[in-house]
């Protein structure tokens, strides 16, 4: 009998940030492992022609998400910036559908014959972080008949409750017709239960620890990426005078030499122009991974940072982010015992607690084996 589901995949829109890539290409790849033909549907935001200056964005009611100086940038001046993601997208994760930016597109996807739905993983269910939060709860497609809805990995991002009343109404209403929910996040089970009506959600991993860490190292040689030039990995997304103190602390301590793979500049901090404009290009995802296979301690206020700590068993400091999510942190350190390596106060850290206490990682490896099987069944199981 064959078992081949044709899956519609819906995560984050894919921009210039390592974590979605690579957790819609590790999700992609396990799916696509598992023997069915994966297309990732490539949502997008609305973007409106009107849209001229940085300050008509502030007070557009329309976009509902942390705004990027990116979206007034010529498309010449984008596509350099993104070049590298650009180009891993396209051969690592060539399967998208057409560009979709409304409802409209959505609801088309009821031509192409998919068979199956899977909504994951990041912080998919995060109203303020989707173009439009209905959709990855698969409204376009309520009244399709014999089609798989599962979740993976799906991820609120934070513990309290950030839906509108009426689209918690509509949420849950088309959270009864899904076949299986798995979530990203701890607190998300209570969530889910309490605010959509359901009481059959289960904790799994993010995607990308599905796969080996010899996968990740396979795409940084087969991408020829150049040795880091340094130990101390930093990947610190909103940057402060008393995270860069701490990564001082450390590189003396430690007696390391500190590396970031981000662009030279950070948008916003000054103007772009022809000259300037490839000081705020991104290095690839490959050179990111690279990196882990390069560190010997890694600071970050990344959840993916995190992440890909753990997979490399690379010690390290994780840095608590509340804007962009804090239980996304504490549950996922929560699962490998290793809560001790989040910080929330800077002020005042012993940072002997992180540079010389040793990590069980036989411990850590053990569990993430057993969660790894536990998703692989999940997939399996549900999508049969």
């Amino acid at each position: 009998m064959n078992n081949k589901l044709k899956i519609g995949m819906l995560t984050q829109p894919l921009h210039d940030n390592y974590g979605g890539l690579l957790q819609a290409y590790a999700l992609k790849e396990t799916l696509t492992s598992l023997g069915h033909d994966v297309i990732i549907i490539n949502r997008q935001y609305p973007v409106s022609s009107k849209v001229k200056t940085l300050g008509s964005i502030l007070k557009s009611r329309i976009l509902r998400r942390p705004v990027s100086p990116k979206i007034l940038l010529t498309k010449r001046q984008k596509d350099i910036i993104s070049h590298h993601n650009i180009s891993f997208r396209e051969k690592y994760i060539p399967d998208l559908s057409h560009l979709i930016t409304d409802n409209d597109g959505m609801y088309e996807l009821n031509n192409l014959k998919i068979c199956a739905y899977v909504v994951g993983s990041d912080q998919c269910w995060r109203p303020r972080y989707s173009p439009y939060i209905r959709n990855y709860f698969l409204d376009f497609a309520k009244d399709q008949k014999n089609i798989r809805r599962i979740s993976y990995a799906a991820s609120f991002g934070v513990s309290d409750w950030e839906f509108p009343e009426d689209d918690t109404r509509a949420c849950k209403e088309l959270l009864q017709k899904f076949d299986a929910i798995s979530v990203r996040e701890d607190s998300a089970i209570e969530m889910i239960n309490k605010f959509l009506g359901r009481n059959d959600a289960i904790h799994v991993v993010d995607p990308t620890m599905i796969l080996p860490v010899e996968h990740y190292m396979h795409i940084a040689k087969q991408e020829k990426t150049p040795e880091s030039k340094g130990t101390l990995k930093v990947y610190i997304l909103d940057k402060s005078k008393e995270k860069l103190r701490l990564v001082r602390q450390v590189e003396k301590a430690m007696d390391l030499q500190m590396f970031e793979v981000l662009p030279e500049k950070q948008l916003g901090s000054e103007a772009v122009n022809n000259a300037n404009i490839k000081d705020f290009a991104y290095p690839g995802p490959a050179q990111w991974l690279r990196g882990y296979q390069d560190a010997k301690f890694v600071i970050t206020d990344s959840f993916h940072g995190t992440v890909f700590s753990i997979l490399f068993n690379i010690p390290f400091i994780a840095i608590g982010n509340d804007s962009r999510g804090l239980a996304r942190f504490q549950s996922l350190l929560n699962m490998f015992g290793l809560n001790d390596r989040l910080i929330a106060d800077l002020s005042n850290i012993d940072i002997d607690v992180f540079t010389k206490e040793k990590i069980d990682w036989q411990k850590v490896n053990s569990i993430l084996d057993k969660e790894k099987k536990k998703a692989m069944d999940f997939l399996r199981t549900n999508l049969q």
